[in-house]
């Protein structure tokens, strides 16, 4: 099967059945349709005739469609849903790194250690009066082969303040860093994109040059605005197969997923601007087309459609 990019096909009647996905403010909608008779008849590996207006066009292909880094992709994906479906007001949130002083290469350690400082810090919290919090956690892999954490930390109200040097002293095996997600309507979206995404860089120093190259804004600890390069997708080749890039608590919620009609989406939709639109063919090795598949993405918290500006990570929600 072959997957490419053309360009988008809605639902035709406001009966059409369509699959809601509801995570917090983001609402993806994906419509799909079989094609009993092609709709598209392919000329060669970059070019199709569309058979309703008789114009030939390119396709937009998607790159690594066969690698085998496409299932790290996927968990990237559940990961943004359900930061997206737990993080509606960022106010309530602390977004913490916890990295290693020495060159810390075992999975099972990085995962114990979480779990020991876990414990110490739902003690510290109830030590000085702060509110439980639920926990998000994703590993990251470095090109050199360390690796660190990232952890939203999620309270049921204002999150407290806690300096970063009580963080420090209580993770216990390096340096650590606080965040604040203030202004970021997409907060799943520009996380995940630290686990997916390379400096150019590091890139170059690795060879893991493949993929697009982005230009992103970025804030320094003197919130000072700075320019990067990044390669997008380079890093997820650094992930072991199977391993379990991402862990949360019990008390996280799971993003909610139905069925209905697309009159009933747009009415759950209501007035949130379009983010994101995406429409795919799935051909088969005949290049007979199988599939049509549009996904839109909708964001309640965004002030204005189209995609993410550059200071919210320059990626589609289908890139990670």
């Amino acid at each position: 099967m072959n997957i490419d990019r053309i360009p988008d096909v809605r639902p035709n009647t406001p009966e059409a059945q369509v699959t809601v996905k509801l995570c917090g403010n983001v609402i993806e909608i994906r419509y799909m349709r079989s094609i009993p008779t092609a709709v598209i008849e392919k000329v060669n590996a970059d070019l199709y005739v569309d058979k309703r207006t008789g114009e030939v066009k390119e396709f937009r292909h998607t790159a690594n469609r066969s690698d085998s880094k496409n299932s790290v992709s996927q968990s990237l994906r559940k990961l943004r849903d359900l930061i997206n479906a737990n993080l509606t007001e960022p106010e309530k949130a602390l977004w913490v790194t916890l990295t290693y002083r020495e060159n810390m290469r075992d999975t099972k350690r990085l995962y114990e250690d979480f779990r020991r400082f876990w414990t110490r810090f739902r003690y510290y919290l109830v030590k000085y009066g702060h509110p439980t919090a639920e926990y998000i956690t994703a590993a990251e892999p470095q090109a050199r082969g360390a690796w660190h954490l990232h952890c939203l930390f999620l309270f049921p109200e204002k999150a407290p303040f806690i300096p970063n040097a009580a963080v420090a002293h209580i993770w216990g095996h390096g340096f650590t860093k606080t965040k604040s997600l203030q202004g970021i309507d997409n907060p799943g979206l520009y996380l995940t994109a630290y686990l997916g995404d390379m400096e150019l860089s590091e890139a170059l120093r690795t060879g893991s040059i493949r993929g697009q190259i982005a230009g992103v804004s970025t804030t320094d600890e003197q919130g000072k605005n700075q320019k990067k390069a990044i390669v997008k997708g380079a890093r997820l080749r650094l992930y072991p197969p199977g391993f379990n890039l991402y862990r949360s608590s019990r008390g996280v919620k799971r993003p909610k997923i139905w069925q209905t009609t697309e009159a009933e989406a747009q009415a759950i939709v209501n007035s949130a601007p379009l983010t994101y639109e995406k429409t795919i063919a799935v051909t088969n090795e005949a290049g007979e087309v199988k599939n049509i598949i549009n996904y839109r993405q909708y964001n309640s918290a965004s002030k204005e459609g189209g995609r993410l500006d550059a200071t919210q990570k320059t990626i589609s929600p289908e890139d990670t």
